[in-house]
């Protein structure tokens, strides 16, 4: 059914309802999950179209898109469709599934262009673009909405009208910097934190940080950062953040600590902790009873042992998932200290719920705001492409610092 193409590269062949797709093994991750997707027809693989996509991609859009295709795969499966090529019915249909699962307008997108992208890979009509996918998508959105859920900004010195003179006050970096210990994890984390708000980096890029990618600045107390690639630079042109002093001494402090003069900056801290041993005097030989196992070294006296610390340093660069559970340990450990003395235990968990790996990126595009900083100085800090997203995540900022706000706060 349908034709073959003379390309080179294994085929998916024609999947009646019932049947499992035959382990056609591909070189390559994205052939393997394709290969074994729910096909209507014989399809070629062009492994070298794959292998060119895959190269120019960076290794967080591979995982995506084969996370979404698998599962838009299971669920043709389950409702006995054909995935390969899709029709715009089947696309609508599994779209409105995943929103009546809860999901929202910005992934519903991320779905259909994922899907978009499997057919365009394949050379297969790409069944997207069809009215009846965009009206539905359309439809979702008029009744959910396409604003996003923001994750919360972990400003400066907090939620404060004037960055400069204001004191710091409930949530802020400042507090959770200082509370950071002085152990291997707490100047792990100081630096990880400091360095997240300086630079505004997303998670993948901040974990991609390594000691070779700092440079002098002509402040001889701040650093420059060299950012290999981020997310809107696809063709690897770079860039470049600074570092302030503060971050400066925190990564000397915590690198010297940790003996890391190479590769990766933040990693991995295990701890090891040991209790304490009171001392043990030997037992005299004859008391030793006959019914006790005979062990000569029960006459051996053991010396007192004080509890101690140690602790492992990984040699790989953390996981971009940990690095916001790791930001709210440092918010829970700040507010056990007494760091945050105007948040109340409720406040706590309110806050926490939205605390992200991207809180930090959406405080200083806020702080800069705060500050005066025009948008196109902002777009340059935080390496922006359109101005949609910097400006989305001023919008409460700007709500209550705009016109209105001002007026109210004169008129009480």
């Amino acid at each position: 059914m349908g034709t073959e193409t003379a390309r080179e590269g294994p085929e998916i062949p024609v999947a009646p309802p019932e049947a499992v797709l035959p382990a056609v093994r591909a070189p390559a991750d994205l052939a393997w999950t394709i290969v074994q997707m729910r096909a209507g027809e014989r399809i070629t693989v062009n492994e070298g179209l794959i292998a060119a996509y895959q190269a120019a991609s960076s290794p967080h859009s591979i995982r995506a898109l084969k996370s979404d295709v698998e599962a838009f795969d299971a669920w043709c499966r389950r409702n006995n469709r054909i995935a390969l090529p899709a029709t715009p019915e089947t696309v609508a249909d599994y779209l409105d599934a995943r929103a009546g699962k809860g999901s929202r307008p910005a992934s519903l997108s991320r779905y259909k262009a994922s899907i978009a992208k499997i057919h365009q890979l394949l050379e297969l009509k790409d069944p997207t673009p069809a009215p009846l996918v965009k009206l539905r998508l359309q439809t979702v959105r008029r009744e959910k909405g396409a604003a996003q859920k923001q994750a919360r900004p972990l400003r400066f010195k907090g939620p404060v009208r004037d960055v400069e003179r204001d004191k710091a006050r409930g949530l802020n970096i400042r507090a959770l910097l200082e509370s950071c210990g002085e152990d291997l994890p707490g100047l792990r984390d100081r630096a990880l934190l400091s360095a997240a708000y300086d630079t505004g980096l997303r998670a993948s890029e901040l974990v991609a940080v390594a000691i070779e990618h700092i440079e002098e600045a002509i402040d001889p107390e701040a650093r420059l950062l060299q950012i290999l690639r981020h997310k809107g630079d696809q063709d690897g042109e770079g860039a470049t953040a600074y570092l302030s002093p503060r971050t400066v001494a925190a990564i000397a402090a915590w690198t010297e600590a940790a003996g890391i003069t190479t590769g990766p900056l933040f990693r991995r801290v295990q701890v090891r902790r040991y209790k304490a041993r009171a001392a043990v005097r030997g037992r005299p030989i004859d008391s030793i009873s006959g019914r006790e196992t005979w062990d000569l070294r029960k006459t051996l006296s053991k010396p007192a042992v004080k509890a101690r610390v140690e602790y492992d340093i990984g040699t790989v660069a953390l996981h971009p998932g940990s690095i916001g559970p790791i930001f709210r340990s440092i918010i829970g450990r700040a507010f056990d200290r007494g760091a945050l003395p105007d948040l109340t235990a409720d406040d706590l968990a309110r806050l926490l719920k939205g605390i992200s790996a991207h809180s930090t990126r959406i405080g200083l595009n806020q702080d800069l705001f705060a500050s005066g900083e025009d948008l196109a100085g902002i777009m340059d800090a935080l390496r922006w492409k359109s101005p949609r997203m910097p400006l989305a995540y001023n919008r409460n900022l700007a709500a209550e610092q705009g016109a209105a706000g001002r007026l109210m706060a004169k008129i009480g």
